[in-house]
């Protein structure tokens, strides 16, 4: 950092040009962000980015399977039966599952016509996804229930307890806004599995152009009352089921 600064330094006395004062400006922004690094926040949102692949993975894995025991192997045949999650990732849903905590993924490839009975089984593929999230939840709590009962506190287990109610939340949090019935969302796909055949043709065409729709209800947080709303009962119920206290769940933002 010593020389970092003396090189700035030096830079000031060789003349002031307009290309050289942006490039001190530059530099003295980026020598304040240094000198502010918290390494705590950082290693915080590469934890929560480890957990959001974990709920990612498992939650496309689960549309995948179930499409594939209910007689669809596109997924199968496209490689996004995998753990790797570069196969998986929508860049803009992760980053919103890391610092918002919900998002999407890239959907996993279905046709439904290879299904005995189509809209049945796009539904029940669909639901596949939040499903896991929330058995992935239910597991993370119930573990992390366990630690809180009968281990001593000590600074391992408090860690290890976090991460869990970590990973409880953002799974939560990925399955319950998959579950809002608006295209693309698994949501919609549930409840259009409900509608006259001639409907759900016509709102499958239109799917992309809905998608856009929810990128504005995304960017203007009009989605985030409710989801909120959404997550806290879900890990309300979680927590009944597992015996942790929901009010741990307020550390993390949770209420």
């Amino acid at each position: 950092m010593r020389g970092f600064l003396k090189g700035k330094n030096a830079l000031r006395g060789q003349g002031d040009t307009p290309a050289k004062g942006v490039l001190i400006e530059i530099m003295e922004q980026l020598s304040t962000f240094l000198a502010n690094f918290d390494v705590t926040v950082l290693l915080v949102y590469l934890l929560r980015a480890a957990i959001a692949l974990l709920c990612i993975v498992s939650h496309e894995l689960a549309h995948g399977y179930t499409a594939l025991r209910l007689g669809d192997d596109t997924a199968q045949r496209q490689g996004r039966l995998t753990l790797n999650p570069l196969s998986h990732i929508d860049p803009l849903g992760l980053l919103l599952m890391i610092f918002a905590g919900f998002g999407w993924a890239k959907p996993v490839p279905v046709n439904m016509r290879n299904f005995r009975n189509p809209k049945q089984g796009m539904a029940i593929t669909a639901l596949a996804g939040p499903a896991c999230n929330l058995l992935l939840a239910w597991v993370a709590l119930g573990l992390a229930s366990l630690i809180y009962h009968f281990l001593w506190v000590t600074e391992a287990s408090v860690y290890i307890m976090l991460l869990l109610m970590y990973i409880a939340v953002m799974s939560t949090g990925l399955g319950m806004f998959n579950l809002i019935p608006i295209p693309p969302l698994d949501g919609s796909k549930i409840l259009f599995s409900l509608l006259p055949d001639r409907i759900y043709a016509q709102i499958l065409r239109y799917e992309r152009y809905v998608m856009l729709v929810l990128f504005a209800l995304v960017f203007f947080g009009v989605l985030d009352t409710p989801l909120s709303a959404m997550i806290s009962w879900a890990m309300k119920g979680l927590c009944t089921l597992t015996g942790f206290p929901f009010s741990m769940m307020s550390y993390l933002g949770v209420s």
